[in-house]
């Protein structure tokens, strides 16, 4: 199956209703500056010191300007990009999924991990001295303060609900004595000082607190590991020119690649971010965690004992199943998703 026969599919299975259901927009004059987005999930000032000279990079390949945008929430990038402040960014998998339904938002690439394998984790941490063991976190008895991660957040929220907690009809707030929500670098310093008995983390985002603070991360221990996730995905503004959309695209998927001096400084640059380099991608890239969210819906459905929505829930996550299961075919390195029911 190709990439066409799979987006044909993505309309079928409503992930960017928005999209199908409408002509693509009219490509907008070329910009004379761009708008790069960050997710914040962990220090925001951090971010700015890892990312600045990417952007110095880019701004010679691409002989414009680059100005960065850091949002203290996801919803806030899709937002930005929804209304163009934004033109391009680097989001988590479920924000990008919101980028591309409301955003008017299209992936072009995704990120790969320096360990050559593809995809991260979602991860729940605990104290490192704490005998708090999984089977203690789901006894649901109200003795837990929890973190989770922005409501947006794919590994910090949707995962451990999808894979976790809704499988065993579980929600957080009425499991745990507190929930708060918190980027993964909060959670992980709430954990590491006892504040916090168990929260939502990613194996990314701890890889990178060992190098950066590797004090702070040997007081956490992980409990739980989700199923792998797929890296996270580039978004682009749909309307951008073509021009501008061919000098991103050339920038992207050869930065760090070279086999020269230049190419080993990039590559340095890029391993601060826990990131190797960047292949090519499409919305495709957002079908696993599509079907993560219509897990959930469908257990939400049965939980609550609604017959019709339950139906509904069930013939959305099989049409959403089969798509995805033909985008693995297609793309046999694809990350897993929740087992079809």
């Amino acid at each position: 199956m190709n990439r066409r026969l799979i987006l044909a599919g993505l309309c079928g299975a409503a992930l960017v209703p928005a999209a199908c259901s409408k002509p693509a927009p009219a490509a907008s004059a070329p910009p004379t500056v761009l708008n790069f987005s960050i997710l914040t999930t962990e220090n925001a000032a951090d971010l700015q010191t890892k990312w600045g000279p990417i952007l110095v990079d880019m701004e010679k390949d691409i002989g414009m300007p680059i100005k960065p945008f850091y949002a203290t929430n996801y919803t806030a990038l899709v937002e930005a990009m929804r209304f163009k402040q934004t033109d391009l960014g680097w989001f988590s998998n479920l924000s990008g999924l919101e980028a591309v339904r409301r955003g008017g938002g299209e992936v072009f690439a995704h990120t790969t991990d320096p360990s050559g394998v593809e995809g991260y984790f979602s991860v729940i941490i605990v104290p490192a001295r704490s005998k708090t063991t999984l089977e203690d976190l789901l006894k649901c008895d109200k003795t837990i303060n929890f973190g989770m991660g922005d409501a947006k957040s794919t590994s910090g929220t949707l995962a451990p609900k999808a894979f976790l907690f809704s499988p065993r009809g579980i929600k957080p707030e009425a499991c745990f004595k507190t929930v708060r929500s918190a980027n993964h670098q909060a959670n992980m310093f709430a954990v590491a000082n006892g504040v916090l008995d168990a929260a939502t983390n990613n194996s990314s985002s701890l890889l990178r607190e060992r190098i950066r603070d590797p004090k702070s991360a040997d007081k956490v221990r992980v409990i739980w590991q989700s199923p792998s996730l797929p890296e996270d995905p580039m978004v682009w503004r749909k309307d951008l020119d073509a021009g501008t959309k061919e000098k991103i695209r050339h920038f992207f998927l050869r930065y760090g690649q070279g086999q020269d001096a230049e190419g080993e400084r990039q590559r340095a640059l890029l391993a601060t971010l826990t990131i190797a380099g960047f292949k090519p991608a499409d919305d495709s890239h957002l079908l696993p965690v599509r079907e993560m969210e219509a897990s959930e819906q469908l257990e939400e459905a049965k939980t609550a004992g609604d017959a019709a929505k339950t139906a509904d829930a069930q013939k959305n996550y099989d049409a959403i199943h089969a798509q995805r299961e033909a985008a693995d075919k297609a793309a046999p390195a694809a990350a897993p998703a929740p087992a079809a029911k």
